[in-house]
């Protein structure tokens, strides 16, 4: 019976969410290495290119990583001469990033592995198919956040 449970539970829409996003890391990472990027680099130079300079502070909230995180990666961007950190006028504390000219020029070479993902991981399925997927998983984790929000006591 036990081994019956186990597979029902590896079946379950959680478990192939979870496995859907290991799978599609593990792709994502497979197209940057040689590039000589990481994911949350990657993610880091998509916001600057298309949003422009942004607060080092927004990113950590927009990409949803620690601050530590966060300034690991810019730094290492920096190093590479992809990313310029400059003080905030205003709050000399804050830093302002932006696509440096290298930068900007990886950038237009890059491949776009979120559009080649998709096209492998969703290759037959229709776009109401997807669509009704994308309302399921945001209608539960939203169900999900709120009910985190309800059972986490102020601290």
């Amino acid at each position: 019976m036990a081994s019956k449970e186990m597979r029902g539970q590896h079946e379950s829409a959680g478990a192939w969410a979870k496995r859907y996003h290991q799978t599609s890391q593990a792709v994502l990472e497979s197209i940057l290495r040689p590039h000589g990027l990481g994911p949350t680099q990657w993610y880091v130079l998509y916001q600057l290119a298309h949003d422009g300079p942004t607060k080092q502070r927004d990113l950590v909230r927009a990409l949803r990583v620690e601050r530590a995180t966060m300034t690991g990666v810019v730094a290492a961007l920096v190093r590479k001469g992809l990313v310029e950190q400059t003080p905030d006028p205003v709050d000399l504390r804050q830093k302002t990033l932006c696509l440096t000219e290298a930068g900007g020029e990886l950038w237009a070479r890059l491949p776009d592995p979120i559009a080649r993902i998709r096209a492998v991981a969703f290759d037959g399925v229709s776009q109401e198919e997807q669509a009704q997927v994308v309302r399921i998983l945001r209608a539960a984790t939203e169900r999900l956040a709120h009910h985190l929000k309800e059972e986490t006591p102020p601290s």
